[in-house]
Protein backbone atom coordinates (compact mmCIF):
# COMPACT_ATOMS: atom_id res chain seq x y z
CA UNK A 1 0.00 0.00 0.00
CA UNK A 2 2.97 2.26 0.99
CA UNK A 3 4.51 1.83 -2.18
CA UNK A 4 1.12 1.99 -4.73
CA UNK A 5 0.82 5.53 -3.27
CA UNK A 6 4.76 6.62 -3.03
CA UNK A 7 4.31 5.50 -6.96
CA UNK A 8 1.28 7.36 -7.44
CA UNK A 9 3.29 10.59 -6.00
CA UNK A 10 6.12 10.48 -8.22
CA UNK A 11 3.86 9.76 -11.27
CA UNK A 12 2.27 13.37 -10.57
CA UNK A 13 5.59 15.18 -10.13
CA UNK A 14 6.73 13.95 -13.61
CA UNK A 15 3.83 15.08 -15.03
CA UNK A 16 4.07 17.88 -13.53
CA UNK A 17 7.50 18.76 -14.43
CA UNK A 18 6.72 17.78 -18.08
CA UNK A 19 3.83 20.41 -17.91
CA UNK A 20 6.00 22.84 -16.22
CA UNK A 21 8.90 22.28 -19.35
CA UNK A 22 6.38 22.48 -21.97
CA UNK A 23 4.82 26.15 -20.77
CA UNK A 24 8.26 26.93 -20.61
CA UNK A 25 8.93 26.46 -24.43
CA UNK A 26 6.30 27.68 -25.73
CA UNK A 27 6.35 31.12 -23.66
CA UNK A 28 9.76 31.14 -24.93
CA UNK A 29 8.93 30.51 -28.62
CA UNK A 30 5.96 33.06 -28.65
CA UNK A 31 8.85 35.64 -27.24
CA UNK A 32 11.02 35.00 -30.01
CA UNK A 33 8.09 34.98 -32.63
CA UNK A 34 7.13 38.72 -31.22
CA UNK A 35 10.96 39.51 -31.50
CA UNK A 36 10.92 38.67 -35.24
CA UNK A 37 8.34 39.53 -36.20
CA UNK A 38 8.45 43.48 -34.48
CA UNK A 39 4.68 42.69 -33.92
CA UNK A 40 3.88 42.15 -37.37
CA UNK A 41 2.34 39.12 -38.71
CA UNK A 42 3.08 38.51 -41.98
CA UNK A 43 -0.33 39.98 -43.64
CA UNK A 44 -0.31 42.66 -41.49
CA UNK A 45 2.82 43.17 -43.16
CA UNK A 46 1.52 42.33 -46.85
CA UNK A 47 -1.14 45.22 -46.24
CA UNK A 48 1.38 47.48 -45.35
CA UNK A 49 3.68 47.36 -48.37
CA UNK A 50 0.20 46.99 -50.90
CA UNK A 51 -0.57 50.84 -49.43
CA UNK A 52 2.83 51.73 -51.40
CA UNK A 53 3.33 49.24 -53.92
CA UNK A 54 1.02 50.94 -56.08
CA UNK A 55 2.91 53.77 -56.69
CA UNK A 56 6.27 51.54 -58.16
CA UNK A 57 7.67 52.72 -60.93
CA UNK A 58 7.27 55.84 -63.37
CA UNK A 59 4.63 57.93 -62.20
CA UNK A 60 3.25 61.41 -62.91
CA UNK A 61 3.67 64.29 -60.44
CA UNK A 62 -0.46 64.09 -59.50
CA UNK A 63 0.55 59.97 -58.70
CA UNK A 64 3.39 61.02 -56.35
CA UNK A 65 1.66 63.43 -54.41
CA UNK A 66 -0.86 61.74 -53.58
CA UNK A 67 1.35 59.08 -52.37
CA UNK A 68 3.44 61.61 -50.18
CA UNK A 69 0.33 62.57 -48.61
CA UNK A 70 -0.28 58.64 -48.12
CA UNK A 71 2.91 58.41 -46.63
CA UNK A 72 2.26 61.08 -44.15
CA UNK A 73 -0.97 59.80 -43.24
CA UNK A 74 0.32 56.37 -42.91
CA UNK A 75 2.77 57.43 -40.47
CA UNK A 76 1.06 59.31 -38.18
CA UNK A 77 -0.81 56.22 -37.83
CA UNK A 78 -0.42 55.18 -33.85
CA UNK A 79 -0.63 51.65 -35.00
CA UNK A 80 2.22 51.97 -37.20
CA UNK A 81 4.26 53.99 -34.98
CA UNK A 82 4.33 51.52 -32.41
CA UNK A 83 5.50 48.71 -34.34
CA UNK A 84 8.10 50.69 -35.95
CA UNK A 85 6.58 50.80 -39.35
CA UNK A 86 7.42 54.26 -40.57
CA UNK A 87 8.08 55.05 -43.70
CA UNK A 88 11.17 56.99 -44.91
CA UNK A 89 10.77 59.39 -48.26
CA UNK A 90 13.84 60.32 -49.87
CA UNK A 91 13.48 63.10 -52.71
CA UNK A 92 14.81 65.70 -54.54
CA UNK A 93 15.05 68.94 -52.23
CA UNK A 94 13.88 67.52 -48.74
CA UNK A 95 16.95 68.74 -47.23
CA UNK A 96 17.85 71.76 -47.82
CA UNK A 97 21.65 71.93 -47.52
CA UNK A 98 22.67 68.66 -49.47
CA UNK A 99 19.57 69.11 -52.36
CA UNK A 100 18.14 65.50 -51.10
CA UNK A 101 17.69 63.52 -48.40
CA UNK A 102 16.01 61.28 -46.41
CA UNK A 103 13.32 62.20 -43.95
CA UNK A 104 10.21 60.75 -41.98
CA UNK A 105 7.19 62.05 -43.84
CA UNK A 106 4.75 62.94 -40.61
CA UNK A 107 2.45 65.89 -40.95
CA UNK A 108 5.11 67.93 -38.94
CA UNK A 109 7.55 67.27 -41.41
CA UNK A 110 9.44 69.17 -43.76
CA UNK A 111 8.46 66.97 -46.71
CA UNK A 112 5.38 68.29 -48.43
CA UNK A 113 4.26 68.19 -52.48
CA UNK A 114 5.91 71.42 -52.97
CA UNK A 115 8.83 70.39 -54.81
CA UNK A 116 6.32 67.80 -56.73
CA UNK A 117 5.97 69.32 -60.24
CA UNK A 118 2.43 67.89 -61.64
CA UNK A 119 3.95 67.87 -65.12
CA UNK A 120 7.19 65.51 -64.55
CA UNK A 121 7.19 62.02 -64.62
CA UNK A 122 9.30 60.58 -61.88
CA UNK A 123 10.48 57.17 -60.88
CA UNK A 124 9.25 55.62 -57.36
CA UNK A 125 11.37 52.73 -55.84
CA UNK A 126 10.90 51.28 -52.80
CA UNK A 127 13.20 49.90 -50.24
CA UNK A 128 12.57 47.18 -47.45
CA UNK A 129 13.94 46.51 -43.96
CA UNK A 130 15.20 43.28 -42.79
CA UNK A 131 11.32 42.66 -41.71
CA UNK A 132 10.06 42.78 -45.13
CA UNK A 133 8.07 46.34 -44.85
CA UNK A 134 9.02 49.09 -46.88
CA UNK A 135 10.98 50.91 -45.05
CA UNK A 136 12.06 53.85 -47.28
CA UNK A 137 10.66 55.49 -50.64
CA UNK A 138 12.61 56.64 -52.71
CA UNK A 139 11.68 59.38 -55.75
CA UNK A 140 13.43 60.40 -58.20
CA UNK A 141 13.41 62.38 -61.48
Amino acid sequence: MENASKALIIAGAILLSILLITLGIMIFSQAQDTIHNSGMTQAEITTFNNQFLKYEGKQKGSVVKAMINEVIASNADENHQNNGATVEIEMPGSNSATGSGSQIATSGSTITTKGIETSKTYNISLEYGKNGRVSKIKIEL
